[in-house]
């Protein structure tokens, strides 16, 4: 059994979100597609100083985690931006905001 395992499936959820937004490649990726508005079937690798194989990887990890969808076209993938995924984040820092606000009450 993996420690992480150990963690309920919520805050197991956050980790690997925040591991993945750990990256600054990443949240650029991640900023490009929503300041487009659209999906992506041209190369991202035009607008980031990373190789091709590089900026690979880091889209896998983000459509690993539900933040970003691909759908294949001919030789090419249609990138664009998860939603879904974003709105996870979101509910994730909205309950950890609520834990800190029940937090200021501590006179520690």
């Amino acid at each position: 059994m993996a420690k992480t395992e150990l963690f309920d499936g919520s805050l197991q959820k956050a980790a690997a979100f925040f591991k993945v937004l750990s990256h600054p490649a990443r949240l650029a990726i991640i900023n490009y597609l929503i300041e487009t508005g659209t999906c992506i079937n041209g190369d991202i690798t035009e607008v980031l100083p990373l190789s091709r194989t590089t900026v690979s990887q880091h889209l896998q990890e983000l459509k690993d985690c539900n933040l970003i969808q691909g759908t294949v076209d001919g030789a090419k993938v249609n990138y664009c931006i998860n939603t879904i995924g974003l709105e996870d984040i979101i509910n994730v820092l909205h309950a950890l905001a609520e834990k800190l606000e029940k937090s200021k009450s501590c006179k520690c």
